[in-house]
């Protein structure tokens, strides 16, 4: 036997485990110098998309949203100029005039006090109010609380009143409730109270004044202490007397009094002309935050809350929708339904609301859409909460 044989197997094995190892070094050295895979482009925001297509299609200023998805996270977006003068951004999340949303918060006071026995639903609003509302068809005696807050009392619209026809010439103006409520009351009633459903602001004026009667409050009060702070909206309220500007960072509103007509700056403006129909000032999270609390029933007992989902056909409102005691529900192309209101008011139009599970959206506009761009906006809402 060779006694040098046992050294060379040796040597073989190391010689060959060092080729192994050159290689796969190699191998490695070469792996790290080839270009990597190109990533996959990021999956474009249908959010997005919806609201720079509002913009860049439809001509709307500026478009902001607050959107709460599955996971329970806020998430905010912008497109647009928040002020067509200077071109400056959109404020994220920024305060804008809540309009119409302000019934809901209404409609959630009225309801407190139902529970408390201080007002009942099916009584006469002449009971809490007596002879306020006397007309041609209409009587205060023969329409109840619940008609007011459901929209089918008959009551007459006092925004078609002649004073508030021309939105340039009262921008600045203060109106008394009553003056308000005068020129509705001039009117022929829509129809007997109980027997159809028409959207009315008076409805609402009505239920303000109900308020201040029964608590000895101003509604602006009763719904800052039983709403506002009760859920922690820090950017939610209700104008003071005589307060035109907003209180915090927001886009610019704009009115078109015409179609080819250059748009009026309509961002501050005396809301004594909407008062208990639509002053409420807030932000679209506030909004969801707003409407989730109360749907969540953290604003009123189970039986309230049960009467206010308790709803009617709205068609007049589009497809579907329903209509409760100061909300609304609407169908979702993916099932189920979205709970909320919207609202409009001279330079903004808000649209959104919550679903059983938890998802919210509030999308807002500044400037009042025609039917087709409104249109485009609530489909914008179905998105949100569908993708």
């Amino acid at each position: 036997m060779n006694e040098h044989a046992p050294q060379r197997r040796a040597r073989h094995i190391r010689l060959v485990r060092y080729a192994m190892t050159a290689t796969a070094t190699a191998g490695l050295a070469l792996t790290a110098l080839a270009p990597a895979p190109a990533a996959a482009a990021p999956r474009p925001d249908s959010v997005q998309q919806r609201l720079d297509a509002l913009v860049k299609e439809d001509g709307m200023p500026a478009a902001l949203a607050t959107v709460k998805g599955r996971d329970g996270r806020n998430r905010t977006y912008t497109a647009g100029v928040g002020d067509l003068a200077t071109g400056a951004r959109v404020p994220v999340d920024g305060q804008i005039r809540a309009g119409s949303n302000t019934k809901a918060f209404v409609a959630v006071v009225v309801l407190q006090l139902v529970a408390e026995g201080k007002v009942g639903l099916d009584t006469a609003v002449d009971t809490y109010l007596p002879g306020l509302l006397r007309g041609d068809g209409f009587d205060g005696r023969n329409i109840t609380v619940r008609q007011l807050l459901q929209h089918t009392s008959g009551l007459p619209d006092y925004m078609d009143a002649s004073a508030l026809a021309d939105f340039t010439t009262i921008q600045y103006r203060w109106f008394e409730p009553r003056e308000l409520l005068d020129g509705a009351l001039v009117q022929k009633a829509r129809f007997p109270a109980g027997s159809g459903w028409e959207y009315s602001n008076t409805n609402y004026l009505v239920a303000g004044l109900l308020i201040q009667k029964v608590t000895g409050r101003p509604f602006g009060e009763e719904v800052t202490k039983r709403v506002v702070d009760r859920i922690g909206l820090r950017h939610t309220y209700v104008p003071a007397a005589g307060e035109t500007a907003l209180r915090e960072a927001h886009p610019h509103g704009y009115l078109r009094t015409a179609p080819d007509a250059p748009l009026v700056d309509y961002t501050a403006m005396d809301t004594s002309m909407a008062w208990a129909a639509g002053a409420v000032v807030s932000t679209n999270t506030d909004l969801n935050a707003f409407y989730g609390a109360l749907l969540g029933g953290r604003l009123l007992p189970a039986a309230q809350l049960a009467q206010m989902r308790t709803t009617v056909p709205a068609e007049l409102l589009g497809d579907g929708v329903r209509y409760g005691l100061g909300i609304q529900s609407r169908p979702l192309t993916c099932g189920g339904l979205v709970w909320g209101h919207g609202g409009t008011s001279p330079g903004f139009r808000t649209r959104g609301g919550v679903t059983e599970d938890g998802r919210a959206v509030n999308i807002t506009v500044t400037v009042i859409p025609d039917a087709a761009t409104g249109k485009r906006l609530t489909d914008a809402v179905d998105v949100a909460l569908c993708r």
